[in-house]
């Protein structure tokens, strides 16, 4: 990052405008972008709009929106103000929303009109409630307020660099929503150590397809580039295969931001499916050296369907499997992994795709510090512990929570294991608070049996939690999937039989109403094969009790992660 005096956006953004005027900024697809030189005057209306609000220097401003432009004017407007925003996820409930607005003491709300309707449930005291699709005023305290994209600011802000900025309200796994404070310098820099990792040049093409609500994207997808001169374009529609993949082929983009469940999806919904269909591939994929050559032709294709263009594809916000890894890899696909969290800017350690190294994140960010905090003297495992400009101001209202994470001499506590081999590369275990220790002493990651179960045939995803002392999974099996299968047989059988069509109707009709119950039968075999299939593979101390069906998909946070905390086995009891 250029050398500033202030590391703040009332500095930079006007200085990126100027020296990319007329570079391409951000855009939706299919549509003309927006340079530099327009994205600096809509910024400048948008401040002059919210001065108008009486909205000043300190105040807290929520953004509740899908991704879009104008997302990131609004953001940096209230940034070069020096007000604070405070990105809230589209996935948050009424509920969830309310307790922002309350927490935050918000002024203010730019909300998209897709989320509306949430906002309509939430009695609130907002000053000013605001469109975020066109900036027109959906209600006010105050008479006569209206956007004019023709008038400027000429104002000048000097926000200091190491004030609250940014209140961010995580939706994390523990279920212990915190408003993480951030100021501007955190993310700036954080901007910064990022490029390190990956070097982004002028008119590199990002494609955003994570909430820009979330530090990951927030920094890593729209800080960064913004700062060095590239591009961003972002979808009108959530990011299904049908809206995805022309946008990839249209935007062919350099860079993308994604998280594992995205990939793990790929991998097991069409790449693996595709190899398994030919009985010739089917062979060449169960042997280890031909596997290579089948990853290889499929990872071709499967960079074509990313737009052909793809010189980084980051995965992070959750451990990588290793069977989806081990694909990745040997597709020649240029994934890279990162490690970090929203108190943390985020990231703290990473590689870029020239460097990756199976199931390893990879070494610290620069002008950081890292450590493992009381590591095993076997494994030399132990909690992560941070330190640098990137860590976070402390949580918003709660000295004391605070105070648990943050030492007094400005060690960072991530609650989450790890290891550093012997040249720095870093290895995430999990999460400190999921590791189950066993009777004997010995430490249980269950992310690594989720792993393992995961990879098992008809599985969508699972959860391995403790019930006194033994270990329990609660595995989701692709219901729907298993379904068609039998639908799929019903109607091989009814064009075989003779007879009349009445004849033909009725054993249709018998046949729909058995697969429910050939469904079930399914999955309790399958369950039953999975667990052997668990223990054959995991030391003693980590072996499966019991298998438990969960018919639905399990509620995650922003970044794809299962809110575990709602599976305890206290949690499965009440179902029950």
């Amino acid at each position: 990052m250029k050398a500033y005096d202030q590391l703040n956006f009332a500095t930079v953004i006007p200085d990126v405008v100027s020296r990319f005027a007329n570079h391409k900024a951000i855009g939706f697809v299919d549509e003309e972008m927006m340079t530099y030189a327009e994205m600096g005057k809509q910024i400048n209306a948008v401040k002059a709009f919210i001065e108008s609000c009486e909205i000043v220097p300190g105040d807290k401003v929520i953004i509740y929106s899908q991704n879009m432009p104008n997302w990131a004017i609004v953001y940096f407007a209230l940034l070069c103000m020096g007000i604070v925003a405070v990105p809230v996820l589209p996935d948050f409930n009424p509920y969830e929303l309310s307790n922002v607005i309350n927490h935050s003491e918000a002024k203010a709300i730019f909300i998209s009109k897709n989320l509306e309707y949430k906002l309509k449930e939430v009695e609130h005291n907002l000053d000013v409630v605001i469109s975020m699709d066109d900036f027109s005023v959906i209600s006010s305290k105050e008479e006569e307020l209206f956007f004019d994209p023709n008038q400027q600011s000429d104002k000048l802000y000097f926000a200091k660099d190491d004030e609250l900025a940014i209140l961010l309200y995580t939706s994390g796994t523990t279920g212990d929503s915190k408003g993480v404070m951030l100021s501007q310098k955190n993310v700036l820099f954080n901007a910064y150590q990022s490029g390190e990792v990956q070097v982004i040049e002028e008119h590199s093409r990002f494609l955003s397809v994570l909430p820009l609500s979330h530090t990951y994207e927030n920094t890593i997808g729209l800080i960064l580039p913004i700062t060095k001169g590239a591009n961003i374009t972002y979808l009108r529609k959530p990011p299904t295969a049908s809206v995805l993949l022309p946008a990839m082929a249209k935007v062919k983009p350099d860079l993308m931001l994604t998280v594992p469940m995205i990939i793990e999806k790929v991998y097991r919904n069409s790449i693996l499916p595709t190899i398994q269909k030919k009985a010739f591939t089917r062979i060449m994929h169960s042997n280890r050296i031909t596997r290579k050559l089948v990853y290889y032709l499929a990872g071709k294709k499967l960079y074509q369907t990313f737009g052909g263009n793809l010189k980084f594809f980051g995965i992070g916000g959750a451990k990588l499997d290793a069977q989806v890894e081990r694909f990745l890899r040997d597709a020649k696909f240029p994934y890279a992994i990162g490690y970090g969290l929203t108190e943390t800017s985020p990231l703290l350690a990473g590689s870029n795709p020239t460097q990756t190294r199976f199931q390893a994140i990879g070494p610290k960010v620069v002008d950081c510090e890292l450590k493992i905090n009381d590591p095993d003297p076997k494994t030399g495992e132990g909690e992560i512990w941070a330190k640098g400009p990137n860590v976070m101001l402390g949580y918003y209202k709660s000295e004391e929570k605070t105070k648990e994470v943050l030492t007094d001499d400005g060690w960072f506590k991530t609650g989450d294991l790890g290891v550093f081999d012997k040249n720095g590369w870093l290895s995430h275990k999990g999460r400190l608070k999921n590791m189950i220790v066993s009777a004997n002493g010995e430490n249980i990651y269950p992310e690594e049996i989720e792993s393992l179960i995961n990879n098992f045939k008809h599985v969508v995803e699972s959860v391995v939690i403790e019930q006194k002392g033994k270990l329990v999974a609660l595995v989701h099996f692709d219901r729907e999937e298993l379904e068609q299968r039998f639908k799929s047989m019903k109607k091989e059988f009814t064009t075989k039989v003779e007879g009349k069509m009445d004849e033909v109707s009725k054993k249709a009709n018998e046949t729909m109403e058995e697969i429910s119950k050939k469904v079930d039968e399914t999955i309790k075999e399958l369950s039953a094969e999975l667990k052997q299939y668990i223990n054959s593979r995991v030391n003693k101390f980590s072996k499966i009790q019991s298998m438990i069906a969960h018919p639905e998909p399990f509620q995650k946070t922003a970044t794809k992660k299962i809110k575990r905390y709602l599976y305890s086995f206290k949690k499965e009891e009440e179902k029950n």
